[in-house]
C-alpha cells in the first residue's frame, strides 16, 4: 500500500480540515512505517466526486485541477479553519444528467478514472448522500472507508458527526443577537435553524439559547397552541418571545415549506421558508410585532469548535487504521462514548432523530424540563 486517497462531499462543516489533518498525519505515522516499512502518500481530490467524473486520466494525479498533494507542511494549520480544503460538491456519480437532461448512472467512470490515479484506497467524509456513493463505488470495487459528517446528526450507525458541535455553538452565537433585537423592540422572533428529518440542531441550540418555544420535524406542531403560548407570555410581561424552528418542522396535516422547488443530485428539495411562513402566521393571528431569520449556511460556517478538531483527530487516524487493515465498506462511528466502527450499509437504517416521548413536551412545545434521565448527550 502506498496511496491513499481523500475525498469530502456534500455541505461543508467544520471539523472536516481536523480530520483532513489527521488521515495525512496518521499516514506518517510509526504505526504505519512499522506496518509497511513505508509512509504512506496521501492526496486530495478536489471539488468532492465531481474530481472523479472529470478528472482527466491521462493526467492522474499530475491533474492540479482536481488532484492536490496533501503533506505534513501543508495540512498543518488547516484543522483551526471552517469549511473543506479541498473543496465539496453534491455531484452523484450515480445520478448525472446525460445530452437529453436525463439522469444515468455514469458511475463507471469514477471507477476508470480511481485506477488511473493508482490509489490503494479512498477515504470518504460525509453524509448519508456522500458515504451512499461511497458504498456503492465499494461494491464495485472501489477500497473506500468513511468518515461521518452532517451538523443535522442524523446519520444511522453512529452518535456523533462531524460539524455537529460547531453548528450549536454557532446557532447560539446567531440567536443571541436576534435576542438583543427582539429584547430591544418587544419583538416575537423566529429563528429557522436547519435539520430536515431530525431536530437536533433545534432541540439543542434552543435549550442553549433558552429559547421559549422549539418546533421540530419529529413532531407536527398545532399554530393554534403556539400562537395562544406566546399569547400568554403577555401576561409574564416578557418584552419578547424567541422561537426556533428546524427547515423540516411542519403544522399539523400541513407540508414541509419549500421556497425553491429544485431538487439536487440526490432527489433533495432545498428546504427552507418555515420560519418566515411562521413569522407571518403569528403576526397575524396575535398582532405581535414578528420578524423571522433563517440562518443558513451561517450556522455550518467558521472555526470549528475544540469538541469538532478532537472528533477530526480522532476520526482521521481511525480511518487510516481501517485503511491498513483494510477493512474496506466500513465507516469510523461513535457508539456509546467509543469509537468504533460499521458497515457503511449501516446507512440504509432509519434516520437518527428526536426520541420525542423522552426529550420533548408536546404541551409546552419544547424540551422537557422534568427530567433528563435518559437524554441521548451527543
Amino acid at each position: 500500500m502506498k496511496r491513499i486517497g481523500v475525498v469530502t462531499g456534500g455541505g461543508d462543516a467544520a471539523g472536516l480540515n481536523a480530520a483532513i489533518k489527521w488521515v495525512v498525519y496518521g499516514a506518517i505515522s510509526r504505526f504505519v512505517k512499522e506496518r509497511f516499512g513505508n509512509e504512506l502518500d496521501v492526496y486530495g481530490l478536489k471539488e468532492g466526486w465531481e474530481s472523479l467524473m472529470y478528472l482527466d486520466s491521462h493526467k492522474g494525479l499530475e491533474d492540479d485541477r482536481y488532484v492536490v498533494p496533501l503533506t505534513a507542511p501543508i495540512v498543518r494549520k488547516i484543522d483551526r479553519d471552517g469549511g473543506t480544503f479541498i473543496g465539496t460538491s453534491r455531484t452523484n456519480p450515480f445520478s448525472m444528467k446525460d445530452e437529453k437532461g436525463e439522469k444515468v448512472d455514469r458511475s463507471d467512470i469514477a471507477v476508470r478514472n480511481f485506477q488511473a490515479l493508482g490509489l490503494d484506497a479512498l477515504i470518504a467524509m460525509g453524509g448519508e448522500d456522500t458515504l451512499g456513493v461511497a458504498h456503492r463505488l465499494w461494491q464495485k470495487g472501489v477500497p473506500c472507508v468513511g468518515i461521518p459528517k452532517t451538523i443535522d446528526l442524523d446519520l444511522p450507525g453512529t452518535d456523533y458527526s462531524l460539524g455537529f458541535d460547531s453548528a450549536v455553538n454557532n446557532i447560539k452565537l446567531l440567536i443571541d443577537h436576534a435576542r438583543s433585537v427582539a429584547g430591544s423592540h418587544r419583538k416575537v422572533a423566529v429563528i429557522e435553524v436547519m435539520g430536515r428529518h431530525a431536530g437536533f440542531l433545534a432541540i439543542s441550540g434552543g435549550i442553549v439559547s433558552s429559547a421559549h418555544f422549539i418546533l421540530i420535524p419529529e413532531y407536527e406542531f398545532d399554530l393554534d397552541l403556539l400562537c395562544d403560548l406566546i399569547n400568554r407570555r403577555k401576561n409574564l410581561k416578557s418584552r419578547y418571545t424567541l422561537v426556533v424552528v428546524a427547515e423540516g418542522a411542519k403544522e399539523c396535516g400541513g407540508q414541509i415549506v419549500a421556497h425553491r422547488q429544485e431538487i439536487d443530485n440526490f432527489g433533495h428539495v432545498h428546504l427552507g421558508g418555515i420560519g418566515e411562513h411562521l413569522a407571518d402566521e403569528i403576526k397575524r393571528r396575535s398582532g405581535l410585532d414578528t420578524f423571522s431569520e433563517k440562518l443558513g449556511y451561517l450556522q455550518r460556517g467558521g472555526a470549528p469548535s475544540a469538541f469538532d478538531v478532537k472528533m477530526g483527530f480522532m476520526f482521521g487516524v481511525t480511518a487510516v487504521n481501517l485503511v491498513v487493515n483494510q477493512k474496506f465498506g466500513q465507516m469510523v462511528a461513535v457508539e456509546n462514548g467509543h469509537i468504533t466502527e460499521k458497515a457503511l450499509t449501516a446507512l440504509n437504517g432509519p434516520v437518527r432523530s428526536v426520541d420525542v416521548d423522552l426529550m420533548y413536551d408536546k404541551e409546552r412545545l419544547n424540551a422537557r424540563r422534568d427530567t433528563a434521565l435518559g437524554w441521548r448527550v451527543l
